[in-house]
């Protein structure tokens, strides 16, 4: 089969979403007859598709007899990642929503940028399933604006990733989350045995976000003593995946935000002696709890979510 299609045009140009909510809806159905019946495709119009997306991949996703059709391993795959790209792609839509909802019609909360990207999306979808007439909107800032925003009464709830909360607000853990070391794959960290220590850590300019984000303040707060200023600091997690990516230095972020990126290999994960450094997101609002309403269920919706 022929490649070139891949090499000539970004895949944003060829890719459809709905060949590869398709080829999930065989794999998880057991026929293309039947996958196609789960997208609610025509089964000529889906026979069409998949052979359109072998062409276009350059290699064979299914093995067809008279018994039916079969993945091959290369179409098994495929599928895999196609999983992970309808769930981004969900993940963006359920996110988009939140973010354009018009301000005077919904209930309001707050995130930092980790809970945005990776959290917040399942959240919002759950709450949307418990009740469909709730009007959700987020507003995406670090931790340090959040706290100020629930400080102010600009929101109802927040959601931190900085250990540094206000005694004057109540809390709740409703994540555990790993940081882990990243660096690119020529670094020396990425070529030794040894893992890195925290002294090391802290004598090393790193990738960094941006003062005032829960990453930042709680790495600050677990090494002791001054640190090295960063090459560089960025307000966005995927900024910092790509500036490691492009070699510029090691950086500490969440598990959450760099795990798609480990398993494309774009940068290397480093061994810390003292194992990951795990640390507790948390939700937080005014008061001794929130008052009952779309702010008590998200918070009950993201609780559960962790137990």
């Amino acid at each position: 089969m022929d490649s070139s299609p891949m090499r000539a045009q970004g895949i944003e140009q060829w890719i459809q979403m709905s060949s590869l909510a398709l080829l999930v809806g065989i794999a998880d159905h057991g026929s293309l007859s039947a996958g196609a019946r789960s997208v609610g495709m025509a089964q000529s119009n889906a026979t069409r598709a998949i052979k359109t997306l072998e062409r276009r991949l350059g290699y064979a996703l299914l093995t067809r007899a008279t018994s039916g059709s079969k993945l091959t391993p290369e179409g098994a795959l495929t599928v895999e990642w196609a999983r992970d790209s309808l769930q981004s792609l969900n993940t963006l839509w359920t996110g988009a929503q939140a973010l354009a909802a018009p301000e005077d019609r919904e209930f309001t909360f707050a995130a930092s940028m980790t809970v945005a990207e990776h959290l917040a999306p399942i959240w919002i979808g759950r709450l949307h399933e418990t009740d469909s007439h709730i009007k959700t909107k987020m507003r995406v800032m670090n931790s340090r604006e959040v706290i100020n925003a629930v400080q102010n009464k600009d929101v109802e709830l927040g959601f931190v990733e900085t250990p540094d909360i206000p005694p004057a607000l109540s809390s709740r853990i409703v994540w555990s989350d790993e940081l882990v070391l990243i660096a690119p794959t020529v670094h020396p960290w990425a070529q030794r045995s040894k893992p890195v220590t925290l002294i090391e850590i802290a004598q090393t300019a790193l990738v960094e976000r941006e003062a005032g984000s829960g990453t930042r303040a709680f790495l600050d707060g677990s090494i002791e003593g001054a640190r090295k200023a960063p090459i560089v600091e960025f307000n966005s997690n995927s900024a910092i995946c790509q500036a490691v990516s492009a070699g510029m230095g090691p950086a500490i972020l969440s598990r959450l935000a760099v795990e798609s990126s480990l398993r494309i290999g774009t940068f290397s994960l480093v061994a810390l002696q003292r194992g990951n450094l795990t640390r507790n997101l948390r939700a937080i609002w005014r008061g001794q709890e929130p008052a009952q309403g779309p702010a008590a269920q998200l918070l009950e919706i993201c609780v559960t979510a962790n137990t």
